[in-house]
């Protein structure tokens, strides 16, 4: 009897942390993305660049970004490759996939509320919390 009692008790907690847990890697993430998406809109690019983990990774046949000088030396071209960033980010919301996010874009010249949405924006939490990790085109 005591032993259930003991278990239930184990499973309460433990889930009770995972909620804490998750909840709190939500909340880190949405300051996270705040603070990204409102460097990108302003262009911000050092703060974007600070917000960035490097090397950054770019879609198929793109040599990814090795360092902070060579991401804000090629700013508008790597976050404007295909995608407006910041028309995009202004107006989609980030998606959980497993333990990290990402936001989804259309091309340039389509409009911003086209379902054709393949370019990837993608972030990661990392030792000193969370990053824009890359950049990928999932239709290649």
């Amino acid at each position: 009897m005591f032993k259930n009692g003991y278990l239930l008790t184990g499973v309460f907690f433990a889930s009770f942390l995972w909620v804490s847990v998750t909840t709190s890697a939500e909340t880190d993430f949405n300051s996270f993305w705040q603070q990204f998406k409102t460097a990108v809109v302003n262009n911000d690019k050092s703060t974007v660049a600070r917000l960035t983990k490097f090397p950054l990774s770019m879609p198929f046949g793109v040599e990814s970004v090795k360092t902070e000088a060579e991401f804000l030396k090629g700013y508008d071209d790597i976050l404007n490759m295909e995608a407006d960033a910041k028309r995009c980010f202004q107006t989609t919301k980030p998606k959980q996939e497993r333990k990290s996010y990402a936001i989804y874009c259309t091309f340039k010249q389509l409009p911003e509320s086209s379902e054709n949405r393949p370019i990837k924006y993608y972030f990661a939490r990392t030792k000193t919390g969370w990053k824009f990790e890359g950049i990928d085109n999932i239709n290649e």
